[in-house]
């Protein structure tokens, strides 16, 4: 029989204290619905006492109907010496109005007598009156052990005493949290089964990465018997992140066969992470585990031509089963076959003897010599064999642009202005716009004026930006080459432009960039109606 794992998702408050992270309360509210889309159990929202943002979030949030997830408030035992029903942040926890409650306590004696500066049997007392006033309410109530582990190694009885008051509270559910990232994955599993022998309640775990083995130790600790897994779905979070969800669900899922998610929602499990990334305003890594860019990118021949045979001999799952998707990367050491599977996808008719095929290579090539590198920029290297063989009709016409920068005498700020002209089936648009440089004024200037005519436009912009310059020796006159990475939410593509004029080298990445993301829309929606 398939054990279910519960995932709790805690993105929008422990991912929220990772560096570089503040989200919006439309962020939060965007975060909700994907997160309840994609299936986890639990999605905790914030600590409702801690801030003015986190209170309107608790306001506007309960609008929302929730199809899969429930809805959790995060905050900590009540004070020292006060009763539960003294304490601000216990009534503010009330007013957020969640089914689920979750109450951080102490577990470790260390920090009840040297860092909250109590004693050992009032943080027992604060623990139990905590969690009972909360499921004398009528809440849902999950117990964080807060540094359990680090609190079992050093004195394993107290440790266990603060689990026993949570149970006497009522704690649907114990987690031990591995709050300081240190412990090793044979401790972890060797601990929480002790801990899941000796408790009638459900267990948790919620690891963080400051020795690189979070995902491991929530593994680990499922196996030794805990059904809840506590993280952050990108593995953002304070100083080097929480476990990563998207990780942690694919390997338990299809590698364990745990249940954590409906199963019909695996394949969602790429777009999410990415969704998720482009709210937070964060570079998805590449080479993160299933959901990143490269996770199934291939680049030498031998591992390229193992996969066209047989897939499974340098992957290690197919990756439709989390929605992302194999890459065979164009390269030095890529050879013919790579080129050849490409424009397989647009005619299956053609072989490596064809013509087609002949003229593609010459024409990458001839490329390769200006400049061109296409192993990160495939988005460039598809619209080049569409126009070989024939698929590929410009979206538009450009007329005319012209870039103007300004930078005021006694003035650090510089700043840029784009003009452009461009025609659509006979009809001229003519916008212009400021931006923060001339690159970023051309962007938004050609969009602007393109949105009329492809309102699925609004929902692109650039994440990243790079130039190269090839031949430092020619100095100022030197060839660059720029990538433009774009993403719409949902997908990633990168493109490439080169030239001596780095303005020149940047439109044509950026044209690339916009005809991309239309082609596929059209692709997509072609689909839909079939």
């Amino acid at each position: 029989m398939t054990r279910e794992i519960a995932i709790f998702d805690s993105t929008l408050r422990d991912g929220a204290q990772g560096e570089g992270i503040s989200f919006s309360v439309a962020d939060k509210l965007k975060i909700v619905e994907t997160l309840d889309g994609l299936g986890v159990a639990y999605i905790e929202a914030g600590n409702p006492g801690s801030n003015p943002k986190d209170l309107e979030f608790f306001e506007r949030v309960k609008k929302i109907k929730l199809a899969n997830a429930k809805l959790a408030a995060f905050g900590s035992t009540r004070r020292r010496d006060i009763s539960v029903e003294e304490d601000a942040n216990i009534q503010s926890l009330l007013k957020a109005d969640t089914p689920v409650v979750v109450i951080f306590g102490k577990s470790w004696d260390f920090h009840v007598t040297d860092i909250i500066k109590t004693t050992l049997e009032e943080n027992l007392a604060m623990i139990k009156d905590t969690l009972k006033f909360f499921k004398e309410k009528g809440k849902e109530v999950i117990f964080d052990a807060e540094h359990f582990f680090d609190g079992y190694k050093s004195n394993p009885q107290y440790a266990m005493e603060a689990l026993s008051a949570a149970v006497e509270g009522g704690a649907d559910c114990l987690v031990l949290c591995e709050t300081n990232g240190g412990a090793f994955p044979d401790e972890v599993y060797e601990i929480t089964k002790k801990v899941a022998e000796r408790f009638d309640v459900p267990i948790g775990i919620h690891p963080h990465n400051d020795g690189g083995m979070a995902v491991a130790n929530a593994i680990m600790a499922v196996e030794a018997g805990a059904s809840q897994v506590q993280g952050t779905f990108i593995g953002i979070g304070e100083r080097c992140g929480n476990v990563n969800l998207s990780t942690v669900i694919a390997n338990l899922q299809l590698k364990k066969s745990y249940q954590c998610i409906p199963e019909d929602k695996m394949v969602s499990l790429t777009k999410t992470a990415r969704r998720i990334a482009e709210i937070a305003n964060v570079s998805l890594t590449d080479g993160m585990p299933y959901v990143g860019k490269s996770a199934f990118a291939h680049k030498g021949g031998m591992h390229i031509d193992g996969v066209s045979k047989a897939s499974h001999s340098f992957e290690h799952i197919n990756p439709e089963l989390v929605g992302n998707e194999r890459r065979f990367l164009m390269s030095e050491v890529a050879g013919r076959s790579t080129i050849l599977s490409k424009i397989q996808k647009f005619n299956e008719s053609i072989d490596k003897d064809s013509p087609e095929t002949k003229n593609i290579i010459d024409k990458l090539k001839r490329l390769e010599h200006l400049g061109y590198q296409f192993e990160g920029a495939e988005s460039t290297f598809e619209l080049i064999i569409r126009k070989e063989l024939g698929k590929y009709k410009p979206f538009f016409e450009l007329e005319h642009f012209k870039i103007i920068g300004e930078h005021p005498a006694g003035d650090e700020s510089f700043s840029s202005s784009a003009m452009i002209k461009v025609k659509v089936d006979g009809q001229t648009e003519i916008t212009a716009a400021e931006g923060d440089g001339p690159v970023n004024a051309l962007d938004k200037a050609l969009r602007k004026a393109l949105e009329i005519f492809y309102p699925e436009l609004r929902d692109v912009h650039l994440t990243d930006y790079k130039v190269r310059v090839l031949d430092t020796k020619q100095a100022t006159a030197a060839k660059v080459r720029v990538l433009i990475e774009s993403t719409d939410g949902e997908d990633i593509w990168t493109t490439v432009g080169v030239s001596s004029d780095i303005i020149e080298a940047s439109w044509i990445a950026l044209v690339d960039s916009i005809e991309y993301k239309l082609i596929k829309d059209i692709e997509k929606k072609f689909k839909a109606y079939l």
